[in-house]
C-alpha cells in the first residue's frame, strides 16, 4: 500500500547552485549537505518538519535548464503568502503568474528557479 510521498528530488547539473537558490532566494533551510555514489555527487536536503522532504541532486545525465517545466510543479506552502511573494519579488525571482485564487482551496503564486523548474507558494485556506 503506497502511503504517501516521502520525498520530492529535484535534479540538478549544478545541484549546489540551485540548493543556494532554495536556501538564499526563498528562505528553505538546508537540513542535509552529502556526498553520494562514486562520482561524489552533491545532494542537498530541505526538511519540512514532518511529511515530505525536498531533495537537490546533482545528475550527469541533467544538462542546462528545463525545457519542460510545466511538467511537474512543487507547492511549497505558507501562511502569508503576501509576504512571501514580496520577499521573492523583491530578490528578483522570476514570477511566471502572480497570485490568484482557487475557489475552495487558497491562494497560488507561480515562480522559476535557476534550472527553469517551476515551483509555486500556496496559502491554502483556512477551515
Amino acid at each position: 500500500m503506497v502511503k504517501g510521498i516521502e520525498s520530492i528530488n529535484l535534479f540538478s547539473e549544478s545541484a549546489k547552485k540551485l540548493a543556494n537558490f532554495y536556501s538564499e532566494k526563498v528562505g528553505l533551510k538546508v537540513t542535509l549537505e552529502a556526498e553520494m555514489g562514486e562520482a561524489g555527487e552533491e545532494i542537498f536536503g530541505f526538511d519540512f518538519g514532518g511529511g515530505s522532504g525536498l531533495y537537490v541532486v546533482d545528475h550527469s545525465k541533467v544538462k542546462g535548464s528545463n525545457q519542460e517545466p510545466e511538467r511537474i510543479i512543487f507547492n511549497l506552502e505558507t501562511d502569508d503568502i503576501e509576504k512571501e511573494v514580496k520577499k521573492l519579488d523583491e530578490k528578483k525571482v522570476k514570477k511566471i503568474r502572480d497570485t490568484y485564487h482557487v475557489e475552495g482551496y487558497g491562494y497560488i503564486a507561480t515562480f522559476e528557479d535557476v534550472d527553469g523548474n517551476y515551483f509555486q507558494l500556496v496559502q491554502v485556506r483556512a477551515d
